[in-house]
């Protein structure tokens, strides 16, 4: 059994380092309860480890729900996520639980595909075409995360960057008057992405207009600078979306 065919089962857990015990090599104190699955053989040729959460009292054994799997990317000893049936943990609060002994090596959170974590604020665009709006927006490296095609309406992202798409109707409650082209004038959206060239380059190779091309720009914070890579464009309805990819930081040269 692979491990990702955990995800979203029942697992049953042998506890052998309870909240609150020692490390007996390394000496931290486990603030979770952290166990293994009995008869299993995970890739560094012990039982399969696993992370409990949402249980605030020592354990012998546990039967819960698998949402997640921390796959160290260094490593090969994968650990499995259980909670209570009843519990649900976003990836963030998973990594907060389990940095004490994951903060040592880097790795990263499967989770099943179908898992979508909101960001607390989320822009909804009214579009003229709902149709030619996704096609720009997929152009341009954003996924598909969800749609309902009976109210013209999508949701997007690209890496932490999330919208939602909105055909305008006759009735629509959220727009107060009426919308000219530019629908984005007064505002830009800054998305910090991990590689610009891609991006533009696929814009470009669809014909797509850039508004400002690419240039390095720099912006105080108090007493230093912070560098973006950043280019502008108006996407169909003229929102306008600021590409931006982090150059780190300099001091101050007088």
């Amino acid at each position: 059994m692979n491990n990702i065919d955990y995800l979203n089962k029942t697992i049953t857990v042998k506890i052998d380092r309870p909240i609150g015990s020692k490390h007996p090599e390394y000496g931290f104190i486990y603030p979770v309860n952290y166990g293994f699955v009995p008869n299993t053989i995970s890739d560094d040729g012990e039982e399969l480890d696993c992370y409990i959460l949402g249980i605030f009292e020592p354990l012998e054994t546990f039967t819960g729900k698998c949402i997640a799997i921390i796959h160290r990317i260094n490593d090969n000893d994968d650990k499995l996520v259980i909670v209570p049936e009843n519990r649900y943990f976003l990836n963030n609060e998973i990594k907060v639980l389990t940095e004490f002994q994951e903060r040592y090596f880097e790795n990263k959170i499967i989770r099943n595909s179908d898992y979508l974590e909101f960001n607390k604020n989320i822009p909804e665009l009214s579009v003229t075409n709902l149709e030619n709006s996704l096609t720009f927006y997929k152009t341009a490296g954003f996924k598909l995360e969800y749609n309902r095609p009976e109210n013209k309406f999508a949701f997007i992202s690209l890496g932490e960057v999330q919208f939602m798409l909105q055909e305008l109707s006759n009735n629509d409650k959220w727009n107060l008057s009426s919308l000219n082209y530019p629908f984005g004038n007064g505002i830009n959206f800054q998305l910090e992405v991990e590689n610009i060239n891609i991006i533009y380059n696929n814009l470009k190779e669809h014909n797509y207009k850039i508004t400002f091309e690419i240039e390095e720009n720099w912006y105080r914070q108090n007493d230093k600078l912070l560098g973006n890579k950043e280019f502008l464009i108006q996407d169909p309805d003229g929102y306008l979306l600021r590409f931006s990819q982090d150059l780190g930081e300099k001091e101050i040269t007088q």
